[in-house]
């Protein structure tokens, strides 16, 4: 009960990702500056609670840095960049979903890549989640949805289908939270002179922003993606996954997009349609059904690897990718 909690928490965390972003983005910053003030903002705060409360988390294991500088660049500011970019064109509700159809990414890269035979309701959940994308981008009337922003968004889920695979190189010697802090404070690295952040109106962070007939503090906006929507988040997220399963992770993080949606209708006014309603609830079944297929195959992957070096202990890096990322943002992530 404690980890479904926790991940019911860094689920809701993550939702106001998208929200607090937009209010940024009227208060002046630019989509990618928005990103790097949550990027650098976080990793400054997260570097500062690790000095403190568990310093050895900051080592980077011996080997490891060419895997903390891509996790950095695709797992952190691919994702975060996308999804910020997304949001200016299409409703945040919409963009979650898209990034929801990562596992089924995952799905074709173990099957055709790995080369690892998945049961067919891995492949029944990946048509579902074609489908709700069809009915969502409402196909039937030539796609009413902005283009640019579909794009951004699936590529944003290809990076975030990156996280779950790049998974493989987390060993047992990288401490989850050092990984984040570290991808964190990278993606912040990465998106300097993408973002100019130099040019960044700091002066607006004095000033308060409206949207959808509420007012906000540039300030608290900026301080709540940084601390809530992202630090809180990941914290409970690392902390929950420790104690799910993939399959029970896989269902929680799926209150993400509904929150996201949720958040964003109260903050913004922003409303989905009929068909993004539908097409949403189509997408995350698919979604659910793919992941959970292919995360039962990793499991009986780990215990075949299991009997054949005679350990209890001993597991694939598969079965690790989806058993650390069941409840993970879409980084977020929202990441």
């Amino acid at each position: 009960m404690k980890g479904a909690a926790l991940a019911v928490v860094s689920a809701c965390c993550f939702g106001f990702s998208g929200s607090m972003a937009k209010f940024l983005g009227a208060g002046g910053l630019t989509p990618l500056q928005a990103v790097w003030v949550r990027m650098a903002g976080a990793a400054i705060l997260l570097i500062v609670l690790l000095a403190v409360l568990k310093p050895k988390a900051l080592r980077v294991p011996p080997g490891k840095r060419g895997f903390f500088a891509a996790y950095a660049l695709i797992a952190v500011a691919g994702v975060q960049a996308l999804f910020f970019l997304a949001i200016t064109r299409l409703p945040v509700g919409v963009v979650l979903l898209l990034e929801y159809t990562a596992p089924v990414l995952v799905v074709f890269w173990v099957r055709f890549v790995r080369h690892v035979r998945l049961p067919r309701s891995a492949y029944a959940g990946a048509v579902i989640v074609l489908v709700g994308l069809a009915v969502v981008v409402e196909i039937w009337q030539g796609m009413s949805l902005d283009g640019i922003g579909l794009i951004l968004g699936l590529v944003a889920a290809a990076c975030c289908a990156g996280y779950f695979l790049m998974s493989d190189g987390f060993g047992g010697d990288v401490d989850p939270l050092g990984l984040i802090v570290w991808g964190l404070a990278g993606a912040a690295v990465v998106l300097l002179p993408l973002s100019q952040a130099w040019d960044i109106p700091w002066a607006a962070f004095g000033t308060s922003v409206t949207l959808g007939g509420n007012t906000i503090p540039m300030a608290v906006a900026a301080l709540w993606l940084i601390a809530i929507a992202t630090v809180l988040a990941y914290v409970t997220g690392v902390s929950a996954v420790r104690r799910l399963s993939a399959a029970v992770g896989a269902t929680v993080a799926s209150l993400e997009v509904v929150m996201g949606a949720v958040i964003a209708w109260i903050l913004l006014r922003e409303h989905l349609g009929v068909a993004q309603i539908a097409g949403g609830a189509i997408v995350l079944a698919g979604a659910l059904l793919a992941q959970t297929a292919t995360s039962g195959v990793s499991r009986t992957i780990e215990e075949e690897a299991a009997q054949r070096v005679g350990s209890p202990g001993a597991s694939t890096a598969l079965s690790r990718s989806f058993a650390r990322t069941a409840t993970a943002p879409a980084a977020d992530d929202d990441a």
